[in-house]
């Protein structure tokens, strides 16, 4: 992706209107964005919008810094203040204020946000082939993101599915097993002489076999157990 593109070197020879102080602040500011100090850029940036909130360079500057900290919401603010400022003055200045805010709101993760200020910087300035660059990968992105969500989505969908599968076979299985619960297998009927006879017979074998037991000797075995304490 393309670095940012920073008003930081003509800070200070635009618009010599502003005052003295403002002008120290954002060139103070710029030396430490050179030396990586992005913290202490910020607070000189603050200030000199202090001094007037209306600078183009301080906002854009401030954005700058505040992307390379990583707090892409706030640069997002920054430099969408920095392009609405710029106006139609300086077309240059807006399409690249657009290109840096396409960046930052790619690194929040705003993509259509991202894509739609890829094209504004387009149509200022058609020939810069590093906003194109962006711009498709931004697009790509998007359409991955698509892809994964409509994945997504239908596996979502197909988990709905296969749990109304299951929750109407468990409706369905108690009805059978009641069915069969009500459907017992019938056992044989016999009349009430054959039952009889029956018992008579399991007396007289029972008492057929106590007497042969009565009649042998029992054998006891000693049995040693082993202690394993």
């Amino acid at each position: 992706m393309k670095k940012l593109t920073f008003l930081l070197v003509f800070a200070g020879f635009l618009n010599a209107g502003y005052g003295q102080n403002e002008r120290s602040m954002i060139r103070q500011g710029n030396r430490l964005y050179e030396d990586n100090k992005y913290n202490e850029a910020e607070i000189e940036y603050r200030k000199a919008l202090e001094k007037d909130q209306t600078s183009v360079k301080g906002n854009y500057n401030l954005g700058s810094a505040l992307y390379k900290q990583e707090k892409f919401d706030e640069a997002v603010n920054s430099l969408s203040t920095a392009n609405a400022l710029a106006g139609e003055k300086d077309p240059m200045l807006k399409a690249n204020a657009l290109h840096n805010l396409g960046n930052a709101l790619l690194k929040a993760d705003k993509l259509p946000e991202s894509i739609e200020a890829y094209k504004q910087s387009l149509r200022l300035n058609p020939n810069d082939s590093d906003t194109r660059y962006n711009l498709a990968y931004a697009m790509r992105k998007q359409q991955q993101q698509q892809q994964q969500q409509q994945s997504q989505n239908n596996q979502e969908n197909k988990d709905k599915n296969e749990d109304k599968d299951q929750q109407q076979n468990q409706q369905d299985q108690p009805q059978s097993n009641e069915q069969d619960r009500e459907q017992p297998q019938q056992k044989p009927q016999i009349s009430k002489q054959d039952a009889e006879r029956m018992l008579q017979a399991l007396k007289n074998d029972e008492q057929k076999t106590l007497d042969k037991v009565n009649r042998q000797k029992v054998k006891v075995e000693n049995v040693k157990v082993e202690k394993d304490w």
